[in-house]
């Protein structure tokens, strides 16, 4: 078993950081004694850290449990715990806890840092130590005291906030016994079994749902493999039949082939025919516009007007050479013309730039002049000679001026050196002087702050004074003196009388005799429980039958509320008790399956509505689209219009426009043709007069006269011709291209036209089938759920059942189990028998054993009382005498300190008649240092302002210089820059270059003339030959013409001719039309073969793709594995079951045993301890929280008479602390086997005398009960010394521990 054997507590609480305090724990018992406040609570507080890591209540996060810092005045204080233990297995180990309290800005910071545990190695025997993290740490300490957390917690160290824990309320009341009990660890247990028991026979009935769906499956491949057998075969046959289709095929497609080939050539032949013949047409056409286009047909013969063209090519070559050189003349003259003149323009605007800089330079040089004599005029700088001046004189004029400007900057610098070097001088005067001046203030100041303090520590002193005197007139040594030997002699008296009496020896003689009393007892206690089995069993029998007839009624009650609704459920029937869940079970199961059947369905069918309406969306979204492609495309084909004929028109009227339009056009055109045919007419009938000398139209000759009018007409219609043939061409070119741009519309209309007649039909078709569809599948999908409702209200009603259903199941399985143990105990008691003495002979034995030890008991109290008293009186005697002492030692300190005091004041007084004599010399020599002082500042501000102006003023005549300077010193930087650019000679060499070039373009202008009329000349003559060859051309290009146009008619008849030879083309059509339709009824065959084979390929590629799914791969396998797991997981479901009926029947068991020995400890200790008449007995009630759960509430009841009364409210404060006492006795009796230390911190708290003393006596017992062992320890903390005397006996307890603080 464990106990402590020592601590070490260091800056914990009042405790110091920079000591270490040690304690020492004894056996049987530790007393620690000492008053309020001295730190007695702290070492329960640190005992408990130490094994459970729990800082104490109020502890705000340890910040008030370390050792303060402001305290301590430092920023961080450490605190440690040292506490070295036996463990339950006798190992000594050390436990170390060390924590850090640090004071930041705003708070305080708390930190655990170190937890360490120290051991012995057995086999080396050195110290081994191991760091913890403090939650492992807290784990580790009650597993090796050999108890649990929460009995450290709550029965072995208590903090004195809780002590009074078993009569707080409920939730923390149970909270603690769960605790205590570990219930908690065993109730989670046993819901996590019977949850596991539950969620398996939900996987139970999984696993047959899913056993049945894999036989389902397993058959259902079976299906699928013959039937890929059965298509192989199919396609096979098939194979064989195609194979013959194939070669007839290929002898049609031979015979096709050749066919086409032929038909090809002759079609090919035909369309060289036709292009021929378009060629020759064409040809043809463009002859008789060249016949109707020659002035005039030449017999001569082709060689003859080929050697007639080649002599006017010459001449007219030799004519075209002269006037391209003349023209190349005349454009080098226009070039030469060009650049002389662009080249003037370029002087003149350059040489008007340099005369207007020449003039702005006069000015300039003016300027300066005028500049010059003004500054040497103002600033007496000397004479000047006659103006102008020239560069040179200027130069010089202008060095003077800027030497006497550097002049005026050397005056300034030395006058700013003098002014600093005069003021620094009356400022060096001003501050020594005012130096002088603090240090005198300075000292002045400290006087009279040493004279303040002076005076506050002589009223400090006089009140000390006044109080220590006041404290002396209430103090009568001589009395006190006389009191204080009377006392020591009563004190005497007094220990004398207690030696005598003895009462040591006396007690524990009554206490031997009272102990042997108990075992007699105890022994007739055993006989008569060994007696009281059989009753025991009876009383069981009776609380058992009376549980049975219980749950037969609750049974009962369940089935007759629900028979009718089961009669409903199964149709009149109501089956046997035991087979009542298993049948309504069976009713439920095809209404779940028709409901899960239905409900799909439902779904399937809302998916297909929620696809047709999206559909109808999408429908509806189209048609408005076309609806507004349809408008925007009739908008812009509008606007077109309108734009194009400038008035407003619809889209209907487009086609007539563009009919219009084009009519327009072709008016136009043939306009323009004619008006061109008219035109090229003039010019024939003009060279026709001239060479013939006669009318082209009636050929009558012509005079000279009449010939020129003639030809003077003709050109005046030829040239009103041509104007207007430009204006037809321009409006044929207006009608055209308008017709293009309606053209270009024709798309766009067409669009429309087919978005108006087919696309918006179409898609407002299938929009009404959609519609009609969607109908059909909302009338579908309210009949289906329709049905659903019904049936899922049948499936309600039935589930509605299964709720009381299981809770009669249940109630008749107990009533099942209950029948049971009812049988045993009856046949138990048949067989039972009895022993040699009776009852009644062995209550009488006990009630003489019983009155004995009360005999014993009373003389035993009585002794204690004497002794008590005897005790009480000594030490109240002890306390008085001490008190005096205390009294005469406080009077003698007041005596000294009132002559200290006065000491003191005396030497204060001549202290501050020190420092006002020299306070008032120091304020007669600042007079004389402040005037002086305020009359330096004063000449020195005076002087410092004259100097400023003296200077302000010199600078400003400075500045203005300055600026003069820099005005003639850009002047003069313009003039010398004209200079240096030479801009005056330049003007001159411009003016001669521009006088150069304007005689050389009148020269060109001459020769210009000369080429323009030798060019005129010879156009003329060449216009004449041009006429005369291009009537040769036209005869010959009309010649060529008409023989390409019979050549091509020959080579049409040679083409006519092959074709003949061949045969009809529609000879040849008609075979290959009948060969095409054999081909199609082969191939329409080969189509119809290759479908079946490709649905029986598709068949087999479906069946094994369906093979491949995840539910038919490994079907067989996963069939067998299946039934394998329903099996072992029944097994494994049934041996669940047993297993949380033998925990649950265990916990039952311990906690009825445990609650009956706390109970059974509880009664004997009040009985012993209590002192009032009003209680009997105190105990502990559980309670059971609700039907098949293993969950306790509790509560601390008290037996008055026959009433039993829960305790909380009703007992007082020391009735409170008497009886949680009591319980943590009994709780550390049964829980404590490995650990028998016990805390008791102020037991006596609210507890009247005889209480106390009974209390006292308690634990007296105890500890005499526990002498054998070696591990029991009790420790005591408390200010009561008389509690302190009665149970700190020297066979108990050598030594007791004294706590007080330091002064």
């Amino acid at each position: 078993m464990s106990t402590v054997d020592k601590m070490l507590i260091k800056g914990i609480r009042s405790f110091d950081p920079e000591n270490k305090h040690v304690i020492t724990f004894f056996k049987p018992l530790t007393l620690i004694v000492g008053p309020n406040g001295a730190g007695k609570t702290t070492i329960i507080e640190c005992l408990k850290l130490s094994c459970t890591g729990e800082l104490p209540p109020n502890a705000r996060s340890g910040h008030s449990f370390i050792h303060d810092p402001k305290v301590a005045g430092e920023t961080e204080t450490k605190g440690q715990i040292k506490l070295r233990f036996k463990t339950a297995a006798g190992k000594d180990v050390v436990c170390i806890r060390s924590f850090q309290l640090t004071e930041k800005a705003s708070k305080m910071e708390y930190k655990a840092i170190e937890s360490v545990l120290q051991t012995i190695n057995p086999h080396i025997g050195e110290k081994v130590c191991l760091s913890y993290r403090c939650a492992d740490m807290d784990r580790e300490i009650p597993a090796l005291m050999g108890v649990s957390k929460a009995v450290l917690e709550n029965v072995i160290f208590v903090h004195q906030d809780e002590a009074n824990w078993p009569l707080q309320d409920s939730s923390t009341l149970k909270k603690k016994f769960d605790d205590i009990f570990s219930a908690t660890r065993y109730t989670k247990a046993l819901e996590v079994i019977k949850k596991l028991h539950k969620d398996q026979a939900q996987e139970i009935r999984t696993y047959k749902l899913k056993l049945e769906n894999l036989q389902t499956l397993k058959d259902a491949a079976y299906k699928l493999r013959e039937g890929i057998a059965q298509d192989q075969e199919k396609i096979e046959s098939l194979k064989i039949q195609m194979q013959e289709l194939d070669g007839s095929i290929q002898n049609v497609e031979a015979k096709i082939h050749h066919t086409e080939a032929t038909l090809k050539d002759l079609r090919k032949l035909q369309d060289q025919i036709a292009t021929k013949t378009v060629e020759r047409s064409t040809l043809f056409k463009e002859q008789q516009k060249r016949y109707a286009a020659l002035a005039e047909e030449n017999e001569d013969t082709d060689e003859e007007l080929k050697e007639w063209k080649t002599e006017f090519e010459k001449r007219i070559a030799r004519l075209e050479s002269q006037i391209s050189k003349l023209e190349r003349e005349m454009n080098d003259t226009e070039t030469k013309t060009s650049i002389h003149n662009q080249t003037i323009n370029e002087y003149i605007r350059e040489i008007s730039k340099l005369q207007t800089e020449a003039e702005a330079h006069m000015s300039l040089k003016n300027e300066r002049d005028t500049t010059i004599q003004k500054v040497f005029a103002r600033h007496n700088l000397g004479s000047l000679p006659n103006i102008p001046f020239s560069n040179e004189v200027a130069l010089s004029l202008i060095n003077r001026i800027k030497s006497r400007l550097m002049d005026l900057e050397k005056d300034m610098q030395d006058k700013k050196i003098s002014n600093e070097n005069e003021l620094k001088t009356a400022w060096d005067h001003y501050m020594e002087a005012n130096d002088r001046w603090k240090n005198i203030e300075a000292q002045k100041q400290a006087k009279l702050e040493i004279k303040t303090g002076i005076l506050k520590r002589i009223e400090e002193k006089e009140n000390e004074r006044d109080s220590f005197e006041l404290q002396l007139s209430n103090v009568n040594l001589s009395h006190i003196d006389e009191k204080e030997n009377k006392m020591c002699i009563e004190v005497e008296r007094k220990q004398n009388q207690l030696a005598e009496r003895d009462f040591d020896s006396n007690i524990r003689q009554k206490q031997r005799e009272l102990y042997s009393i108990e075992q007699e007892i105890k022994t007739v206690d055993r006989n008569k429980d060994i007696m009281a089995a059989d009753s025991e069993d009876r009383v069981k029998l009776s609380l058992k039958k009376a549980e049975l007839e219980n749950h037969k009624k609750k049974h009962k009650k369940i089935i007759d509320e629900y028979k009718d609704r089961i009669r409903g459920v199964l149709k009149g029937r109501l089956p046997l008790d035991k087979d009542l869940k298993k049948e309504i079970t069976q009713a439920l199961r095809p209404i779940r399956m028709e409901f899960d059947d239905l409900n799909t369905k439902s779904r399937e069918a809302e998916k297909d509505v929620n696809m047709l309406q999206i559909k109808i969306e999408e429908v509806n979204n189209n048609l408005s689209k076309y609806r507004k492609d349809m408008e925007s495309r009739k908008r812009f084909i509008e606007s077109k219009l309108q734009s194009l004929d400038r008035q407003s028109l619809s889209i209907d009227s487009y086609l007539k426009v563009l009919e219009t339009t084009k009519e327009k056009r072709d008016v136009q055109k043939s306009k323009y043709n004619i008006a061109d045919g008219m035109r090229q007419m003039f010019d024939p009938f003009e060279r026709v007069a001239r060479a013939h000398h006669v009318c082209p139209c009636c050929e009558r000759p012509f005079s000279a006269e009449e010939e020129d009018e003639f030809v003077k007409k003709q050109r005046v219609k030829a040239a009103s011709s041509a104007e207007h043939m430009k204006v037809l061409a321009v409006d044929s070119s207006n009608a055209d291209s308008h017709f293009q741009q309606l053209d270009k519309l024709r798309m766009v209309y067409e669009e429309y036209v087919k978005i108006g007649k087919e696309t918006i039909p179409n898609a407002e078709k299938v929009l009404h089938e959609l519609t009609q569809e969607l109908d059909l599948k909302s009338q579908a999908l309210d009949d289906v759920i329709g049905v659903l409702a019904q049936v899922k209200a049948d499936k309600d009603s039935i589930e509605a059942l299964m709720q009381p259903v299981e809770t009669a199941d249940r109630f008749f399985q107990e009533i099942q189990t209950w029948q049971k143990q009812v049988d045993d105990l009856e046949e138990k008691l048949d067989v039972g028998g009895q022993g040699v003495k009776t009852m009644e002979e062995i209550q009488l034995e006990l009630n003489t054993l019983q009155s004995t030890k009360d005999g014993l008991h009373n003389e035993l109290e009585k002794l204690r009382d004497e002794q008590r008293y005897m005790e009480m009186d000594l030490s109240n005697i002890r306390i008085r005498w001490h008190t005096l002492r205390e009294e005469k030692v406080k009077a003698a300190n007041a005596l000294r300190d009132v002559r200290k005091a006065e000491e003191e004041l005396e030497r204060l007084t001549d202290e501050k008649s020190q420092v006002d004599f020299d306070e008032k010399h120091l304020t007669e020599a600042l007079g004389p240092l402040s005037k002086e002082k305020d009359k330096l500042l004063n000449d020195y501000n005076e002087l410092k302002a004259k100097l400023n102006h003296e200077y302000e003023e010199q600078a400003d005549q400075k500045r203005n210089y300055q600026q003069e300077v820099e005005s003639l010193l850009k002047i003069n930087s313009k003039i010398k820059e004209y200079y240096d650019l030479k801009k005056g000679d330049r003007l001159k060499e411009l003016q001669e270059k521009k006088s150069v070039l304007e005689s050389q373009l009148q020269s060109c202008d001459i020769r210009k003339q000369e080429i323009s009329d030798e060019l005129n000349k010879s156009k003329d003559l060449m216009r004449n030959q041009d006429q005369l060859r291009r009537n040769i051309e036209d005869n010959l290009n009309y010649r060529e013409k008409k023989a390409e146009v019979d050549e091509l008619a020959r080579e049409i008849e040679s083409l006519e001719e092959g074709i003949l030879k061949i045969g009809g083309v529609s000879t040849f059509e008609a075979e290959l039309g009948k060969l095409a339709q054999e081909r199609e009824r082969l191939l329409s065959e080969v189509n119809r073969c290759h479908g079946t084979m490709s649905v029986y390929q598709s068949n087999i590629s479906k069946n094994k793709i369906d093979l491949k799914q995840a539910q038919y791969k490994d079907i067989d396998k996963r069939y067998f594995d299946q039934l394998i797991q329903l099996k072992t997981t029944e097994m494994a479901n049934k041996d669940l079951d047993r297993y949380y009926n033998a925990l649950d029947k265990a916990l039952m068991r311990f906690h009825t045993m445990k609650m009956e020995e706390i109970n059974k400890i509880i009664r004997e200790l009040w009985q012993q301890t209590y002192r009032g008449q009003d209680i009997d007995y105190v105990s502990i009630h559980s309670d059971s929280e609700g039907a098949g759960t293993r969950s306790y509430s509790y509560k601390v009841v008290m037996q008055t008479g026959d009433a039993e009364l829960e305790m909380r409210g009703r007992c007082s404060a020391g009735q409170k602390v008497l009886a949680s006492l009591i319980i943590r006795l009994a709780l550390a009796e049964t829980f404590c086997l490995n650990c028998g230390i016990l805390a008791l911190d102020e037991p006596t708290t609210n507890l009247d005398g005889p209480n106390a003393e009974s209390l006292a006596a308690a634990l007296l017992r105890i500890m005499e009960d526990r002498k054998g062992q070696e591990n029991f320890q009790l420790i005591v903390i408390t200010h009561d010394e008389r509690f302190a005397q009665l149970i700190g006996q020297r066979q108990h307890a050598e030594r007791y521990y004294r706590v007080a603080k330091d002064d």
